[in-house]
């Protein structure tokens, strides 16, 4: 080390490199080598601050208005505690349409027809109730 005065070590506790041309962290205001500038390698914890991602409510789908400084976290929770318009009541659960012609039922789980491979309700499960057009043979499942 002829130079010890130039250049700064790196903030990184476990790198603390000598960087004769160190950058600074825009979020945190550290000093970093080329190694460890990036928010994910010194783990900042100041990146929410320049983080311009939308977060997106995991239950409702829309997007979280965040403004500059607020933790994302944060906020997305307060959603769901007041604004979040999820309704699991309101989620249809019978979505399996009956294909035989004229039925309009609807089934929780698929019932499956071994012959043809239809999806039918529990009335018409049983190829002759369905006037199966499938092979006489069952369908192997591999």
């Amino acid at each position: 080390m002829e130079l010890p005065w130039l250049g700064e070590h790196c903030s990184e506790r476990t790198c603390r490199q000598l960087d004769f041309l160190p950058l600074k962290c825009d979020a945190c205001g550290e000093v970093f080598c080329k190694d460890h500038i990036r928010y994910d390698d010194h783990k900042c914890s100041s990146a929410y601050k320049k983080n311009v991602q939308v977060p997106v409510c995991p239950l409702c789908h829309t997007p979280i208005p965040v403004q500059k400084g607020e933790i994302p976290d944060i906020v997305v929770g307060a959603h769901i505690d007041k604004d979040c318009k999820y309704n699991p009541a309101q989620q249809k659960i019978f979505t399996n349409k009956c294909l035989k012609p004229g039925c309009k039922r609807k089934e929780m789980m698929k019932v499956v027809c071994e012959q043809c491979g239809g999806s039918f309700c529990i009335k018409h499960r049983h190829p002759l109730d369905h006037d199966c057009k499938g092979s006489s043979q069952p369908i192997s499942k591999a």
